[in-house]
């Protein structure tokens, strides 16, 4: 989990659907499985469809999908290309982590099988568009905020260690969930919003 950042980034998933667009953007390169650092490569999990609070029975684990993939510093190194961070973020091919509920036992091959579809209806994908096509979308961001964050903290994290003095939701974001970037760039409005755990 250190690696990843957290509880809430305990495995990473990247659709294998995604690797046939990105031999095309990159046809110089070799792609094998697992090339994006994934923990898991999966077929039928798309960031457009599912969910951030989905949680899904892999094995004898559950898990939380818990937000998409912002790419760092060590995807370039990976690659050996500067210009990859930007492509894929671009791409809205991101990817996403997840947080276990539940620990178990997982095995190729195992599939993800749905135990609960998140009724805020916050895909993937449009926590991904915050940083790209809809970075000033007020009415997404405030929706992601209220519902995102709020379940990703009460499932992942002791909420008296980090909610006890009232919290400032931009410094939540910024040190756990999103880049500081994004706070930086879309919270300016947000100035004190209450989190009730």
């Amino acid at each position: 989990m250190s690696v990843h950042g957290g509880p809430e980034k305990a495995v990473y998933v990247y659709p294998s659907e995604h690797y046939d667009f990105w031999k095309r953007e990159l046809p110089e390169m070799d792609l094998p499985w697992g090339m994006f650092g994934e923990n898991f490569t999966t077929t039928g999990l798309l960031e457009t469809q599912i969910n951030v609070g989905d949680t899904f029975r892999v094995g004898s684990a559950e898990v939380m999908v818990t937000q998409p993939r912002m790419p760092c510093y060590k995807l370039g190194i990976r690659f050996g290309r500067s210009d990859i961070i930007k492509r894929f973020l671009a791409s809205e091919r991101s990817g996403f982590y997840l947080g276990v509920l539940k620990e178990g036992e997982v095995g190729t091959g195992d599939e993800f099988e749905p135990v609960k579809r998140d009724a805020n209806d916050i895909r993937v994908n449009d926590i991904t568009r915050l940083y790209t096509s809809e970075k000033r979308n007020a009415e997404l961001l405030r929706r992601a905020i209220d519902n995102v964050v709020r379940k990703t903290f009460r499932t992942f994290f002791n909420h008296e260690t980090h909610f006890q003095r009232g919290t400032d939701l931009k410094s939540v974001c910024e040190r756990h969930l999103w880049s500081r970037k994004l706070a930086r760039d879309n919270l300016r409005d947000v100035s004190r919003v209450s989190i009730a755990c």
